[in-house]
């Protein structure tokens, strides 16, 4: 039973193709599409796909994307399935005021984190970072229950925000550094430093509520660029929200 995997952001679409809904699925393909290029992916990488038997995904920019990303399906016989947040699903429960506003790309972040550390016989409290057009810093107690979560802006958002509002601050991307000394490079080193900081007042946070030293987990196409400025421990995993996805896949589908 194959099955299609799709993770539809803010910016771009990015998907794979399972040979199995599990876990330990193979991959078959994969490829990722900025939402600008959706009407080339049924006559383009989608092609001469084999028809999945199943698909489930998740999605954030909004029900007339969802529509478009739907419309190119129509090439297969499979039903489309999104992720809507719940009060609780494959060992994660959701401890939001209202669990279906929860985005769902942060629920199927949270199955995926939550999921790989019980595969390596872990049971800690995570914090799980996701780092894209916007940033997301979840925290999850030993048990599993989702306590709740910050959103600041990505770095492209702070950067234009600045623009828009401070006058003549029209710069390149500069570096991050510990004592920046031009305009540029202060403006990146306080994006970076903000989004860290936010990360680490939530791991002091879950230490504080648990007693336990948190696991932190990142994703999201921008996680390599906090990589070098994060003063905690964290693993970067590229592949959380198809994790995440695989493991709801297995417990609906299997």
């Amino acid at each position: 039973m194959t099955f299609l995997a799709i993770d539809v952001g803010n910016t771009r679409l990015k998907w794979a193709l399972y040979d199995r809904p599990h876990t330990q699925a193979n991959v078959l393909a994969q490829g990722a599409e900025f939402l600008e290029n959706i009407e080339t992916l049924a006559d383009g990488p989608w092609a001469n796909l084999s028809a999945p038997a199943r698909m489930l995904g998740c999605v954030v920019a909004g029900d007339a994307v969802k529509r478009r990303v739907q419309e190119q399906m129509e090439i297969w016989d499979v039903t489309p399935q999104w992720v809507v947040s719940s009060t609780e699903e494959a060992g994660v429960s959701n401890g939001y005021d209202h669990p279906t506003r929860l985005g769902s790309d942060r629920w199927v972040a949270m199955v995926g984190a939550r999921h790989r550390m019980l595969a390596r016989g872990i049971e800690k409290p995570l914090v799980v970072v996701m780092v894209g057009t916007a940033v997301t810093v979840e925290a999850i107690d030993q048990h599993g229950k989702f306590l709740g979560g910050l959103i600041l802006p990505g770095h492209g958002i702070m950067l234009r925000a600045l623009e828009s509002g401070t006058a003549g601050l029209h710069v390149p991307t500069g570096e991050v550094r510990p004592f920046p000394t031009n305009t540029s490079d202060a403006l990146t080193s306080g994006g970076t430093y903000a989004i860290a900081g936010a990360c680490e007042r939530m791991v002091q946070h879950l230490r504080d509520h648990t007693g336990m030293e948190p696991q932190c987990v990142m994703t999201g196409g921008a996680g390599w660029k906090m990589a070098p400025s994060m003063a905690i421990q964290f693993e970067l995993v590229d592949s959380l929200i198809f994790d995440g996805l695989l493991k709801l896949a297995q417990t609906r589908f299997a």
